[in-house]
């Protein structure tokens, strides 16, 4: 008998209690050991509409909803009775007699009209808004997937009814007509062949997955928000397990699931190339960390596949490899550095400040590796918008060309250097120490970062795939990849289903960035048509009169989430930079909530609301997220503003501003909360406009 579980039953799981959820995994492995134990309490549903139903008694209260045949076992739901018995009442599992995929349909005719937003209701007197998709074949709809019975609703759909809909419509019909709506062009749903099974079509592969093991169903069950472990959406399946003869990359705006992308292409690599090693990496500590504990996830019952897969941040590999091939690196200090070039600027008589001789080293010449003045004369300065001319850029030489003989006499390196030696050596090995390289949050790459990976990849096939986001790009200056020996041209790919973020979240999110993002190679990423497969409430954008205001409300809203059943390691208070971490720490504790600070190698804890600064918050996700201390002059940051040398580069000081607030709004799943003082940033105005 095949034992299966729904994407719907992961779901209703972590909605219960955790000692409701040890029962119900109980259960669920007993199910699997023996599902014909007569110790097992099987109910069979005569209210529903599906005879296939059961429901298998958990506790004194707690039910699971099972779909029960000769051949099968599927765990469906779990609630308390009453609500587990009215779920199973409204649907019913079916195969679309188009598509052939296996659904769960809820049943038309127990839903009440579909509820028109408040909003609306307010304004009754305003003329009804034109259906959506009137003039849309009944072929074409059924090939999105849309159930048979509920053609007439979607016929008759507006913009202000339609995200209601959705919510009662099978994924992949979902995104079809969310596509549609929003002018896309959305591919039909692949049809299957006569007599192939409705659970094998790729749709299907997203809700249902067969457990042939304990151990699978104990990974599936242990983390059930993380449901990309187990489920896997055809559009992502089809990047992960994709040939390449070169570099390629996905995007996508947040929670389009890029790091899904790059956790399964990794094992679909070691997997498929047994001989092989892979790295999966990304270009800071925190995020390597993050990365680790998803990977672990994945493959905790596949030790061996594991085993040959390393991830690690990008500066660990490049130490370590240095370390083992050429010497242990002597790692000059950020804080040394700029001592040096300051030192030797005012010895020539120069009067350019600390954090431009500083950007300059590391954006130009340390990236790029420029030994010598034409070098330097002639460097194409991109990612540097502030024009020097050619008597500047002499005078500035002086000052580097001083700088790196110091380092060289004292024996220190950059990391910069270090990459540039390594990747010097790779062109001299015969083996490369990794096959395969997957790279996450690839928009932060810096350039001796990337040269190091295109040494790596050497321009084979499938050596190197990317996953990022332009719109989240916080931590580098934009540049070619092109110079740096990476083309990822015609092997480009951006996703557009958000199964992570509600529709209302990243709409708001959506309006602090353009809808075209390009590259400096011109590679483009058009977020036009990107949609959320769920709804949720509203964020909120609050300006207060002063601190005290603030910190009593965001108090309030955390304790508020708490006492609804929001876990307390589900939320988080994110602000810009270290100052206003007292103001996130002082609302969490009049909450009376418990709180841990996030640092590089610090993670979420159980039982903890996160305080996480914009930056440190980047890869995390979190049920609630209030972002706080919006303040005027704190985002954009004034310190910042201060320090541009022109307005080029101020244009570029705005535009990394607004990805930071984009990157902290996103963290959150189902709520978000915005809140400043008065003034409050200008980027809010943008945030909460319609």
């Amino acid at each position: 008998m095949e034992f299966r579980i729904a994407d719907t039953f992961t779901t209703s799981l972590a909605k219960l209690t955790g000692d409701e959820q040890k029962a119900v995994k109980t259960t669920a492995f007993d199910l699997q050991l023996n599902p014909a134990n007569p110790g097992m309490s099987f109910h069979k549903l005569n209210g529903s509409k599906d005879p296939h139903f059961w429901s298998v008694r958990v506790s004194l209260d707690i039910r699971l909803i099972v779909h029960k045949t000769e051949s099968s076992l599927l765990l469906c739901y779990v609630d308390h009775h009453d609500a587990a018995y009215r779920w199973a009442e409204r649907r019913k599992l079916e195969t679309h007699p188009k598509t052939g995929a296996a659904q769960l349909v809820e049943i038309r005719e127990t839903v009440q009209e579909i509820t028109v937003p408040r909003y609306v209701e307010e304004y009754s007197t305003a003329p009804e808004k034109p259906a959506l998709f009137q003039g849309v074949a009944e072929d074409v709809l059924l090939g999105y997937g849309v159930p048979v019975e509920w053609l007439p609703d979607v016929r008759s759909a507006n913009e202000d009814t339609l995200l209601e809909l959705t919510d009662h419509l099978p994924a992949e019909a979902a995104e079809a007509l969310l596509e549609l709506a929003t002018g896309g062009k959305p591919a039909p749903a692949e049809r299957a062949a006569p007599g192939t099974d409705p659970f094998q079509h790729p749709d299907a592969q997203r809700r249902f997955r067969v457990m042939n093991d304990v151990e699978e169903l104990a990974r599936a069950l242990e983390f059930p928000w993380d449901k990309w472990t187990i489920f896997l959406h055809p559009a992502q399946r089809e990047w992960v397990e994709k040939d390449y003869n070169g570099p390629a990359r996905v995007s996508g705006s947040a929670g389009t699931g890029k790091t899904i992308v790059a956790l399964h292409r990794a094992v679909h690599l070691a997997r498929s190339n047994p001989d092989s090693r892979v790295l999966l990496t990304t270009f800071s500590e925190t995020l390597a960390n993050a990365l680790r504990t998803k990977f672990f996830r994945l493959v905790r019952s596949q030790p061996r596949l594991a085993e040959r897969i390393d991830v690690d941040p990008m500066d660990s590999i490049a130490n370590r490899l240095y370390a083992k091939t050429i010497r242990a690196p002597n790692l000059v200090s950020r804080d040394d550095l700029r001592e040096r070039l300051v030192r030797a600027a005012a010895a020539d008589g120069l009067k350019y400040g600390a954090s431009f001789l500083l950007s300059e080293w590391e954006d130009v010449v340390d990236a790029w590796q420029i030994a010598d003045w034409e070098g330097y004369r002639d460097v194409r300065r991109l990612g540097r918008k502030t024009r020097l001319p050619e008597s500047q850029r002499a005078s500035l030489w002086a000052v580097f060309e001083h700088v790196r003989a110091e380092l060289e006499g004292a024996g220190l390196q950059t990391q910069a250097e270090i990459y540039n030696r390594l990747s010097q050596q790779l062109k001299e090995r015969n083996r490369p120490p990794y096959e395969y390289v997957v790279v996450d949050e690839a928009q932060d790459v810096s350039v001796p970062q990337l040269r190091f990976l295109a040494a790596l990849g050497a321009g084979k096939p499938n050596a190197l795939f990317f996953a990022g986001d332009l719109g989240q790009r916080i931590f580098q200056q934009p540049f070619s990849w092109l110079s740096a020996g990476v083309d990822v041209r015609g092997r480009a790919r951006t996703l557009h289903i958000n199964y992570r973020t509600s529709h209302q979240i990243r709409s708001h999110a959506d309006r602090l960035l353009d809808p075209e993002l390009a590259d400096v190679d011109g590679n483009i990423e058009v977020r036009r048509g990107t949609v959320s497969v769920f709804n949720g409430p509203a964020p909120q954008v609050c300006v207060y009169s002063d601190e005290q205001a603030e910190i009593e409300t965001v108090g309030e809203w955390v304790r508020t989430l708490l006492s609804s059943g929001v876990a307390p390691e589900e939320v988080a208070v994110v602000v810009r930079g270290e100052p206003q971490l007292p103001r996130a720490r002082a609302a969490v504790e009049a909450a009376g909530a418990p709180c841990r600070g996030l640092a590089a190698e610090v993670e979420p804890e159980e039982g903890a609301v996160s305080l996480a600064t914009m930056h440190f918050a980047k890869g995390l996700e979190f049920r609630a997220v209030c972002v706080m201390a919006c303040d005027d002059e704190v985002i954009p940051s004034q310190e910042r503003i201060d320090a541009v040398g022109d307005a080029a580069d101020l244009e570029e000081v705005y535009k990394t501003e607004r990805h930071l607030l984009y990157v902290a709004c996103t963290r959150a799943r189902d709520q978000l909360l915005v809140t400043s003082t008065e003034p409050a940033s200008e980027f809010l105005e943008d945030l909460d406009s319609q």
